[in-house]
């Protein structure tokens, strides 16, 4: 996986994650939703309408006062850790 930003403000970043597709991006999406100052969050992976980009572009859109790098930081690590959770649980049933 490799991040590129491509623009960030103090309430918005555009990120391109090469190497990812819809599984990781949705669930990085929904963890972004659920983050406070998270306003909007969303990603593309069209390369046909996109002038042909093929690696996911993620958009966050933060409330004044809330950074999106911090909320993307935040939402990757309460990702991780329920992935963890889920793991640890697998475990304990197998």
């Amino acid at each position: 996986m490799e991040l590129r930003v491509i623009e960030k403000g103090d309430a918005e970043l555009t990120i391109e994650i090469s190497g990812e597709d819809h599984t990781f991006m949705n669930g990085l999406k929904g963890a972004l939703l659920e983050t406070e100052g998270v306003t909007a969050a969303s990603y593309d992976v069209n390369p046909e309408q996109s002038g042909g980009q093929t690696e996911p572009v993620l958009t966050i859109k933060t409330e004044d006062g809330a950074d999106p790098l911090s909320a993307l930081e935040s939402a990757a690590g309460r990702m991780g850790d329920e992935l963890r959770d889920f793991a640890d649980a697998f475990e304990a049933a197998a």
